[in-house]
């Protein structure tokens, strides 16, 4: 049936699907445990300095009966994250090689293999996508180098393989980079600290489908929050949408990732 009125806007970031990806022991999982009723789904170890609730997921049979029991939905949780997705689509690759009996996603040929094992990573994250519960999804970063008509530049992105990232991507309402930025003192000493950055860039992956975010912000949840929630300011009459200028923070190349 066809709607009658338009979907209102979602409130609460525990509503979204977000990706949010960065160099090891950068605080990615930290952040994510200070989420409203967070769950991991562990897919690798990682997890053990923090106080949370987790299922270790070891393999892509334990993540679909995982989910199967949360879309049930008699628990308390209301964020499930995916620590990490990259061992997610692993997993997925193994279990559709396992049905097929084969060794590896080319044995089937013609790209066969890769199809069935992105439609079916698709098909999973699309599905906790629409569960009433916010979707974390957690990757590494990696340097990759882009080579366009005019030249080669560096940039960064998950570590997901590029087909199961533009999955990903296309789907999450934020995609959040942890990075480390460099702060100068009075004295010219240089020390850094930890943020996120949300906006496109030429250098690395980001992204705010909200509009709610500054550039960059803190790594930290309670900041992170307290931005999102606020209320939006109203558009001045006859303002327009501002464009980057000389200086805009969204093309300061960040430190380089970690490998």
């Amino acid at each position: 049936m066809l709607p009658t009125k338009t979907t209102p806007q979602k409130q609460n970031l525990a509503d979204l699907t977000v990706l949010v990806y960065g160099r090891s022991k950068i605080g990615k999982s930290t952040w994510c445990s200070h989420s409203d009723g967070a769950l991991f789904l562990a897919t690798e170890p990682g997890l053990n300095a923090l106080d949370v609730y987790q299922v270790p997921i070891r393999s892509w049979d334990e993540l679909l009966a995982s989910c199967g029991e949360i879309a049930e939905g008699k628990h308390p949780f209301k964020t499930v994250i995916i620590d990490t997705v990259d061992n997610a689509y692993r997993m997925c690759s193994d279990y559709i090689c396992t049905k097929f009996k084969i060794e590896h996603e080319s044995d089937l040929g013609y790209g066969k293999g890769w199809a069935l094992i992105n439609n079916e990573f698709h098909r999973v994250l699309t599905k906790m996508a629409f569960m009433p519960y916010g979707l974390f999804l957690v990757s590494h970063s990696v340097e990759k180098e882009i080579e366009t008509r005019t030249g080669k530049y560096t940039r960064i992105v998950p570590t997901l393989p590029d087909k199961a990232r533009k999955i990903v991507v296309g789907m999450v309402d934020l995609i959040l980079y942890c990075d480390l930025e460099a702060v100068t003192d009075e004295e010219g000493k240089t020390s850094y600290r930890r943020v996120m950055r949300t906006k496109p860039s030429p250098h690395y992956e980001a992204g705010d489908r909200t509009g709610r975010l500054p550039e960059t912000i803190d790594l930290d949840f309670s900041k992170f929050t307290e931005v999102f929630n606020r209320p939006a300011a109203a558009p001045k009459a006859g303002a327009s949408r501002p464009t980057s200028a000389p200086g805009d923070t969204r093309d300061k190349k960040p430190v380089p990732a970690g490998k």
